[in-house]
Parts: structure tokens; C-alpha cells; sequence
């Protein structure tokens, strides 16, 4: 049986190629990022967490235009997703999709094999919206037993082939193609829950994710869906607990925390990009969703990685959805 990260961490100490890697999973505000990958790339690199930590800061926040998987190998410790903390020991599975914030654990001893790709580089398995979209997968598993064994094959193989594979047709079809195996096995993980079933909930979500600077209100998005408020409303409460306006609402405030999070914009100028025009009315919007003002959400951000509470109980999440449940819970 081939060495799995846990049993030979040999075998994973040093990843040719990390630097185009690194340039996938995206650079804390004011840093600047490794070069370009070489052409004919496959689009998906490998890299441990220990090199990581060794050229960045893993306190800071990030965004990235990039798919992000991370497999704990060794230690204790946590994950931040869109500002959510996710407990890590070995076995524990993190998927972080594009445009949305991580911020690494750095404990002591704390490492994982992360694995990063460009969204095109798996436009095979793209039809499943909710394995896909960050909005509506699940964040975390705890895998255990079989799952586990499967997926740490998977990942293990693929770190091989990213050290032995640079570049060429061959080569870059080769890891797109174990890179879908990889994901098709996430896929067939347990524990989706209710939410991700929900066919209207669903294309509501896509389409507020499209348009959710633009417009707020729902009488639109029904419209152009072709539902009834009522009907969208319905499924928005089955699926999350939440109305449709208290969907849109909290993909706003993710949006706005994310820009708060990982850049240096005027806070005047994301509230515009948000859809308020008055600065005071975008404070006050954030105050009562997020239950602090931007400038302190900002400054929580600079100081550390602990974030302060949010107003709402932990029964949602910001995506106004239930909060995400680790361990392939059903």
C-alpha cells in the first residue's frame, strides 16, 4: 500500500514546484505573490502547510480567486472560513472556494497538505452547483474509516504527480482528471444537508450570488426565476430558517466583512460597491447585521485572528444559512 501523508512525511517535505501553488491560494493584502505558473500548467498545485508558513504571514486574512483544499496531516489546531473557526486534527478536510476568506492556523506542529486549483481546471464535474459553490457545499469533514482512507489515497497520489508532472497536454490532463476523482469522492461524503436538496433554495442563491450588488429585493429575483416571493420565501425558510430578504441581507454583510477583512478600501467605497450610495446608511446596515460598525469589524480583523461575535445566535451562518456541520453529520 502506498505511503499516505500520515505514514511518511518524507515524502511530502519538499513540493517542486510550490511557488506556483502558493500563487493559487492567494496573498494577504500588501504582499506580493510568486510568479506566474509556467505554460501549460495543469492549473492545480500542491503545497504543505509548513512551507506556507515558513514565506507568509498565516494570521492574515486572504481571498482567493481559487479553489482551496486543505487535508490536516499532523497537530491540533484551527481554520478560519468566512470567519468561522473550524477545529483541526489530522483527518479533518477543509474546502475553501473561490472569493471566499481563510485564515491558516498557525499552531505548533500544526500541518496539513493543501491543495489548490483554478476553477477551469475541473470543468468536468462543474454541473453540481453545490459540491462547487461556496455558498451552498459543505466547509468541513472530520473523515474517518474508509472515507478517509479513500481520500487521503487520492490527495497523496496527486502531491506525487504535481512533483513528477510540470507541464505538457499529458501531464496537465493527468492531474485534472485525479483532481475530479478527488473531488467526486468529497462528493459522495455524507452529511449534505436539507439546504443543499433544495432545488428552489438553490437557484435562488445562484442568482442572488450574481446579482446581489445590484438589488436586495426579492420581488426581482422571483421574477426572473419565475416564482412566486412566496415560493422563494417558503424554501429559503426550509432550507436555512431565514427569509428570502434575510438571505440576501446576510450575503451583503459576507461580502462586506470579506472586503473589510482583505483590503484597504475606503469603507465609503465598499458601501457603494455594495449598492448604498450614503456611507451612513451602509454603517447602519452593517451595524444591525453584523451587530458591530466596519471600522470596528476592520480593526478586529488587523488585530488578530479572533474575531468578535456576531449579533445572531450560532444557529446560521453568514451565508444565512444553518451553521456548517463538521464530521459528515447528516
Amino acid at each position: 500500500m502506498p505511503a499516505t501523508p500520515y505514514e511518511d512525511r518524507d515524502a511530502f517535505g519538499r513540493v517542486p514546484g510550490y511557488r506556483r501553488a502558493m500563487a493559487l491560494i492567494g496573498q494577504p493584502a500588501g504582499e506580493s505573490g510568486p510568479p506566474a505558473p509556467t505554460p501549460g500548467w495543469a492549473g492545480v498545485g500542491t503545497v504543505t502547510l509548513r512551507e506556507l508558513a515558513a514565506r507568509q504571514n498565516l494570521a492574515a486574512a486572504r481571498r482567493s480567486d481559487n479553489h482551496v483544499l486543505v487535508l490536516v496531516t499532523v497537530g491540533h489546531g484551527q481554520h478560519e472560513v468566512d470567519f468561522r473557526p473550524y477545529p483541526c486534527r489530522p483527518g479533518t478536510l477543509i474546502w475553501v472556494r473561490p472569493g471566499q476568506v481563510i485564515r491558516f492556523g498557525g499552531n505548533a506542529g500544526l500541518d496539513a497538505i493543501v491543495v489548490c486549483w483554478e476553477p477551469a481546471a475541473v470543468a468536468e464535474v462543474a454541473d453540481d452547483p453545490v459540491l462547487l459553490d461556496g455558498g451552498l457545499g459543505p466547509a468541513c469533514w472530520q473523515l474517518a474509516g474508509e472515507d478517509e482512507d479513500a481520500v487521503i489515497n487520492e490527495v497523496s497520489q496527486l502531491v506525487v504527480d504535481c512533483q513528477r508532472q510540470r507541464s505538457g497536454t499529458l501531464a496537465a490532463g493527468l492531474l485534472r482528471h485525479q483532481l475530479a476523482v478527488l473531488l467526486l469522492r468529497i462528493a459522495l461524503l455524507p452529511g449534505r444537508a436539507p439546504a443543499e436538496r433544495n432545488d428552489a433554495y438553490v437557484r435562488f442563491r445562484l442568482e442572488v450570488e450574481k446579482d446581489f450588488t445590484r438589488t436586495r429585493r426579492v420581488e426581482e429575483y422571483a421574477e426572473r426565476m419565475g416564482y412566486s416571493v412566496r415560493t422563494i420565501t417558503r424554501a429559503c425558510l426550509a432550507a436555512t430558517g431565514r427569509s428570502a430578504k434575510q438571505v440576501i441581507d446576510d450575503r451583503v454583510t459576507l461580502e462586506a466583512m470579506r472586503l473589510l477583512a482583505v483590503t484597504d478600501d475606503p469603507i465609503a467605497d465598499i458601501g457603494r460597491r455594495l449598492g448604498f450610495p450614503e456611507p451612513t446608511n451602509f454603517g447602519r446596515f452593517f451595524h444591525r447585521e453584523a451587530g458591530t460598525s466596519p471600522g470596528a469589524f476592520r480593526a478586529a480583523q488587523k488585530a488578530g485572528p479572533r474575531l468578535p461575535n456576531q449579533r445572531r445566535p450560532g444557529v446560521t451562518d453568514p451565508h444565512g444559512r444553518p451553521a456548517p456541520r463538521v464530521g459528515g453529520e447528516a
